[in-house]
C-alpha cells in the first residue's frame, strides 16, 4: 500500500508543478512525469494493458506531439504570462473546494467490496481491437492524424 501512497504523491506533486511552471516546454515534461507516474499506478493495481496504453499512448504519442506544438509555435518575444497573486489565491481556493466537493462524494458513497485481480486478460483485449473493432481502431487512427496535420496546417498558415 505504501508504494501506491508514494506514486500517487509523485502524481499530485507533478500536477501542482504543471499548473505552476511558467515556462510550457517545462509544463509538457512535468505532465510526461504524471502521465509517467499513472501507468506506475496501473501496473500497482495488476492493470498491465493499460499501463501499456497509458506508456505508449499518451506519455510517449501525446507528449511528443506537445512538445513539437509548443516547439513550433513558440515565439521568444511573447514573454511568460503574468498571473497576480489575487489570481493564485482564487485559484488556489477553487482547487481546495473541488478536492472538497470530491473529498465529500467518496466518502458518501459506498463502495462494493471487490475481489483483487490475480490476472489480467490483455490478451482478449488485444483480439478484440485487431478482430472484431479492427475497422474503428483504423478509424480511429486515420481520424487523429488527419487532426495532426489540421493542426500542423493551421500552425503555420500564419508563418508563411
Amino acid at each position: 500500500m505504501i508504494p501506491f501512497y508514494l506514486t500517487a504523491a509523485a502524481m499530485l506533486v507533478s500536477a501542482i508543478m504543471v499548473v505552476r511552471s511558467t515556462d510550457l516546454v517545462r509544463a509538457v515534461l512535468w505532465l510526461s512525469v504524471v502521465l509517467g507516474a499513472t501507468a506506475v499506478a496501473f501496473i500497482q493495481l495488476k492493470a498491465d494493458l493499460l499501463a501499456v496504453i497509458q506508456v505508449m499512448l499518451y506519455t510517449g504519442g501525446v507528449i511528443t506531439l506537445m512538445l513539437f506544438a509548443v516547439l513550433l509555435t513558440w515565439r521568444r518575444d511573447e514573454g511568460k504570462p503574468a498571473a497576480g497573486r489575487h489570481r493564485q489565491g482564487i485559484g488556489a481556493l477553487l482547487a481546495l473546494g473541488t478536492a472538497g466537493l470530491f473529498v465529500a462524494a467518496i466518502s458518501r458513497t459506498e463502495l462494493p467490496e471487490h475481489t483483487p485481480l490475480v490476472e489480467s486478460d490483455s490478451a482478449a483485449v488485444g483480439a478484440l481491437f485487431l478482430q472484431q473493432h479492427v475497422v474503428a481502431f483504423e478509424a480511429l487512427s486515420v481520424l487523429l492524424l488527419a487532426a495532426m496535420i489540421g493542426a500542423i496546417v493551421l500552425a503555420r498558415r500564419s508563418d508563411a
